[in-house]
């Protein structure tokens, strides 16, 4: 499974990708936002530019002229951009226009295996199913992305589904052992992947161990 983060901070960006394990980047315009006074397009570029894989960024556009007029654009920034379009009947129209070009896309704000399979219908590269978002109605967001995995292993659909809306590190687990072909998340929720009290508590006792046995061999040396 690929990982990706779901920011646009470019220091995140940097953090993970130092970490040699990151595959890609999903942003949206809430992100954008959340770095101020920064033009776009250039940010765009600047992450296409920091990481080597995928780089999702989403039209703002509802209709279908807009939607494929933006994404020319964004298809123009850097090789690496991937276009969000947003799953709607205009979007689905998008879709197939934007597959007819050879653009890359990502359908965004997937709640139903239904509207999956539209998307993959209409050529999307990926599929992006909220599973915060549908836990947050008391609904199974993962379960979503298993049903979505079926259908599109039952008629060898090329769409990547893509595990967005992850809150925490079960959602990642559960997204891999769905068979999601990607999980987008925050970057503290990357980091908390590593987290674990017997790790810290195995590395604490190494240590102290070690110090101990540096001090045993100053005394045997009459260092102490």
């Amino acid at each position: 499974m690929k990982l990706f983060i779901d920011t646009a901070d470019l220091d995140e960006i940097r953090e993970a990708n130092d970490m040699g394990i990151l595959d890609g980047v999903t942003t949206n315009p809430s992100l954008v936002k959340d770095e101020g006074n920064v033009d776009f397009h250039e940010h765009v570029f600047t992450i296409c530019e920091t990481v080597d894989g995928d780089v999702s960024a989403e039209v703002t556009a509802t209709t279908v002229d807009g939607m494929i007029e933006e994404a020319h654009r964004l298809h123009q920034v850097h090789e690496n951009v991937v276009v969000k379009i947003p799953l709607t009947q205009d979007g689905i129209k998008a879709l197939r226009a934007l597959d007819a070009e050879g653009i890359e896309t990502n359908c965004t704000l997937c709640f139903s295996p239904t509207q999956a399979t539209l998307a993959a219908k209409a050529g999307a590269d990926y599929i992006s199913p909220f599973i915060g978002r549908i836990d947050d109605l008391s609904s199974d967001g993962v379960g979503l992305i298993e049903e979505i995995v079926q259908i599109y292993d039952n008629y060898d659909f090329d769409t990547e589904v893509l595990a967005a809306s992850i809150r925490h590190p079960t959602h990642v687990k559960r997204a891999a052992l769905a068979g999601a072909d990607v999980a987008t998340m925050p970057f503290e929720t990357l980091l908390a992947l590593l987290d674990h009290p017997l790790t810290d508590r195995g590395l604490e006792r190494f240590l102290a161990d070690w110090e101990a046995y540096k001090d045993a061999r100053k005394a045997e040396a009459g260092l102490a």
